[in-house]
């Protein structure tokens, strides 16, 4: 006998060449594009809205309702964009009134056991890896990499072309373009090499470098080490992109290594 092991509601709209495996249980007010794969036992929940060529692996939770007291079960989306791959046993919430929606952007790739909770904001092509834990109102953009187990306080801004160690514990916000490791989580230099696999050319990530040597070396305060990049820096998209995310950083942003070493005459970090 021929069973439909799939649970779909009529109402959903589901695209063309959609391949939905037995035991996946999709509802009412979900979209879901083209060229997508949903493997067994997956469930896509209300208020998601997935673009084309996404792979939903098993066990997945897309689009449950927030782990927040404050939800009182308003009308909000989860927006996931093109080409996004989720894997086994992830979980995303929808937002909440705060936003309204919680968004995955194109090519992403969240890996196994992934939480990603109400009105986060993923920037397209990042990667979070095994086991990573969003809290709300997280804000990581573009090209981003958050390695396995790393953890990020609610409200927290991880700027685009990071890269965050695994095992991390995230509690103030991350500048763009640079690596982020130890405990407490520290700057630990620019992500070059992610820069140069992405076409920046050596004189921009080489002003990269200037400006943070600046902003985390030079022993300014923050405030002063602003001002010293808008004063000192030619107007570059990388120079503003970092002077507007730390202006914006009411979190206040991770520190460099000179806070738990001091200065060094020689001008070396230990090993």
């Amino acid at each position: 006998m021929n069973r439909d092991l799939r649970n779909i509601h009529p109402n959903a709209k589901i695209g063309k060449n959609v391949t939905i495996a037995p035991f996946v249980t999709i509802e009412e007010d979900v979209v879901i594009g083209d060229n997508s794969q949903i493997k067994a036992s997956a469930c896509i929940q209300n208020g998601t809205r997935m673009g084309e060529g996404c792979k939903v692996f098993p066990g997945a939770i897309v689009g449950s309702i927030p782990q927040d007291l404050k939800y009182n079960g308003e009308e909000t989306t989860l927006e996931i964009g093109n080409n996004v791959i989720i894997r086994e046993y992830c979980t995303i919430n929808i937002g909440t009134n705060a936003s309204g929606k919680t968004v995955v952007g194109d090519n992403c790739l969240i890996m196994a056991y992934v939480h990603v909770a109400h009105d986060c904001i993923i920037g397209a092509n990042s990667i979070l890896a095994n086991c990573v834990n969003l809290a709300g109102h997280i804000e990581i953009g573009e090209k981003s990499i958050l390695g396995g187990m790393t953890a990020v306080h609610q409200f927290v801004r991880i700027g685009s072309h990071s890269m965050v160690s695994g095992g991390s514990l995230v509690r103030k916000d991350v500048p763009p373009y640079i690596k982020a490791a130890r405990e407490p989580l520290s700057y630990t230099g620019v992500n070059s090499i992610g820069l140069r696999r992405r076409g920046f050319s050596e004189d921009q990530i080489h002003n990269i470098q200037d400006i943070y040597r600046l902003l985390y070396v030079s022993g300014y305060n923050t405030t002063q080490a602003v001002e010293r990049i808008e004063s000192t820096f030619a107007v570059t998209e990388e120079r503003d992109n970092i002077l507007t995310f730390v202006r914006a950083a009411d979190r206040g942003i991770i520190r460099g290594l000179r806070h738990l070493y001091g200065n060094r005459s020689n001008g070396n970090t230990p090993k």
